[in-house]
């Protein structure tokens, strides 16, 4: 013990602090808590932490006060029971693989899935002996005849984030469970806000933070949900091993935002829908793929299963007698439509998309380029305005 009589130099004191904060502080805010080292008060403490116990502090890179808080408020929009914090959408992709699949393990994935996921389990095949077939995200409870003896994961996507088919999820799900394989789903387009998969029997929800959650096109981050308490302890382990952790500032970021989700993907929505409705009268447009609209592949299954709307994400197909340098004389055009992956921000966006060159395992039907619009939070008819000055420039 030091003695009392001791007085502590200047340069230990700015180190140690005896910080006297004001009692009964509170505001709407979580506190940033940022941690690389937790302290522990006593050996006991230190020696009794058992890894999977959320509820005793073990190291920064597996959870701090504030990015708990971010897990807990995801996995009560989700209607889930636990959640870990990733990186990115990818790393939490990534998170599920190394959780859940060995060398040996067949996998399932939609033919219309997030590109990234697709790029990863085929390098996952190519280098670590991982089995992958890719399915018609059409193919509803056909999934049985896919199933092989090895499969232990079936991945969905609802809609596909580019091509918007809407998967008949329940019956992918009951199939699953009777054969006691694992679903995984990227449910990112809705944010966890418009189709609750866990009420559809599906035992793992990825999402991409970057997006809606997010809001602001600044932040990168992933989740996995889930109800799950044995497929969770093995997320985390993986998580864990793999030193996959988040910073603290980054979660705050995405806690600050959480509050006006909703409000904001109903106004994307509302956007959007309006939007796709006008373009379906243009003759510029072969199709319009917007899960809301009656002829978008899995309609049925949207209007069932879905209860919050479509957000602001939808494709449109140009008529095939427009080439792809005529398409992307369109795109460039746009003024108010920046080019750019990824959604969820104030900030519209637009990109081509060559979907024959995406697909292995079904048939695309339409011959005319297609283009994905994300709508932002700008005035609909500026929007609608800056589209039709695009088709003119590049059409004329």
């Amino acid at each position: 013990m030091t003695d009392p009589k001791h007085k502590l130099a200047l340069q230990t004191r700015i180190v140690q602090p005896k910080d006297d904060i004001t009692p009964g502080f509170e505001s709407f805010s979580v506190p940033v808590a940022r941690a690389s080292t937790v302290v522990f008060p006593d050996l006991a403490s230190m020696r009794s932490l058992v890894w999977s116990d959320d509820s005793k502090w073990r190291y920064g890179l597996h959870g701090t006060p504030t990015t708990i808080a971010l897990t807990q408020r995801l996995a009560a929009i989700e209607g889930g029971e636990f959640a870990l914090l990733q990186p990115s959408g990818l790393a939490a992709i990534s998170n599920v693989y190394f959780g859940l699949i060995r060398a040996g393990d067949h996998v399932l994935i939609p033919d219309n899935a997030y590109g990234p996921n697709r790029d990863h389990a085929d390098w996952l095949a190519e280098d670590f002996g991982l089995e992958v077939s890719y399915y018609d995200p059409m193919i509803g409870a056909g999934i049985a005849q896919l199933i092989r003896a090895n499969t232990k994961l079936i991945w969905l996507e609802v809609p596909g984030s580019v091509t918007m088919e809407v998967q008949d999820v329940p019956a992918i799900a009951s199939v699953a469970r009777a054969r006691g394989i694992v679903t995984a789903i990227d449910n990112t387009y809705s944010a966890g806000l418009a189709f609750k998969p866990f009420e559809h029997g599906v035992d793992i929800s990825v999402q991409a933070l970057t997006k809606y959650q997010s809001g602001g096109s600044d932040v990168l981050m992933g989740a996995t949900i889930t109800r799950d308490e044995a497929l969770h302890r093995k997320l985390k382990r993986a998580r864990m091993l793999l030193g996959i952790g988040v910073s603290a500032d980054d979660a705050s970021l995405v806690l600050r935002s959480l509050a006006s989700m909703k409000v904001r993907y109903e106004a994307h929505d509302r956007a959007a829908f309006a939007l796709a409705q006008w373009l379906k009268t243009r003759p510029e447009v072969a199709a319009v793929l917007h899960p809301a609209i009656e002829d978008c592949p899995g309609h049925a299954f949207y209007a069932c299963d879905f209860t919050g709307g479509a957000g602001g994400l939808f494709s449109i197909v140009f008529d095939a007698r427009y080439s792809t340098v005529q398409v992307d004389a369109f795109v460039e055009a746009l003024e108010l439509f920046s080019i750019g992956w990824s959604w969820g921000g104030a900030h519209s966006l637009a990109m081509p998309y060559d979907v024959r060159s995406m697909r292995t395992a079904s048939n695309w039907p339409h011959d005319g380029v297609l283009v994905r619009f994300y709508i932002g939070l700008e005035e609909v008819r500026d929007l609608q305005a800056d589209i039709e000055a695009a088709f003119a420039a590049a059409f004329a």
